[in-house]
């Protein structure tokens, strides 16, 4: 791990995403979300599935969009396959780019939580919890972003990956699918749900199935890298 090409790396996408007012407006959209539900409810305490569809949104659509994004554009134009197959290892590159990713999330999760109140955020279990979402949807937007063949084809990817990942208590909430049946029982162990489940006094068992998600998604984004690598 170099600290130097991680500057570098950050320094370059922060200038980027400056540049690029499009790449601004996810970060608006769960801050947009957060006070429509505030509108809607109206009660003294925030419904917690609500609160985690806004948090699985942001995820999706903040973390996993921008750096999917930022991917993506230099995909096209053909500087990520130099960057690629420059000196700099994938955690260089996955650091690098996180940090942009991880500034734009934090400013659109501050804003978010304190209008449904970020008290309930607040302790050791949510904070291990956001964390770990962090890296799993910073995860699979590098994979997404490695896999697509263009910018169009990343676009599709994630509006499925979103709704599926990260509004998955959207589906609950809308008995999509019945909560004892089989799909039901596994979209419960999909990552929101598993947050939300320790938000609402579950063991830290649901820790654990995050942590293993993430993994996943770890090993999935260094196979992705590997290919392009090879593909380069």
């Amino acid at each position: 791990m170099s600290t130097r090409r991680i500057s570098a790396i950050f320094e370059k996408d922060l200038k980027d995403l400056l540049k690029n007012p499009m790449l601004l407006i996810p970060i608006l959209i769960p801050v947009i979300l957060a006070l429509t539900f505030d509108r809607v409810t109206r009660t003294p305490e925030f419904p917690p599935a609500a609160a985690y569809i806004i948090i699985g949104g942001l995820f999706a659509v903040v973390t996993s969009g921008t750096i999917l994004s930022m991917m993506s554009e230099e995909k096209e134009k053909k500087t990520l396959r130099g960057l690629i197959g420059s000196p700099a290892s994938l955690l260089d590159i996955v650091i690098g780019k996180s940090m942009v990713t991880g500034i734009a999330t934090a400013a659109s999760l501050i804003v978010s939580a304190l209008i449904v109140g970020i008290g309930t955020f607040l302790n050791v279990k949510t904070l291990a919890a956001l964390i770990l979402l962090f890296l799993f949807f910073l995860l699979l937007g590098v994979s997404m972003a490695l896999f697509s063949k263009s910018t169009a084809a990343t676009t599709g990817l994630l509006m499925p990956f979103s709704f599926l990942f990260g509004f998955t208590p959207m589906i609950g909430a809308l008995n999509i699918v019945p909560e004892d049946g089989i799909a039901g029982r596994a979209l419960g162990q999909f990552p929101v749900m598993q947050a939300l489940e320790l938000h609402q006094g579950g063991s830290w068992t649901s820790l654990g199935v995050m942590a293993v998600w993430t993994a996943g998604a770890a090993l999935i984004a260094y196979l992705c890298f590997r290919k392009a690598m090879k593909d380069g």
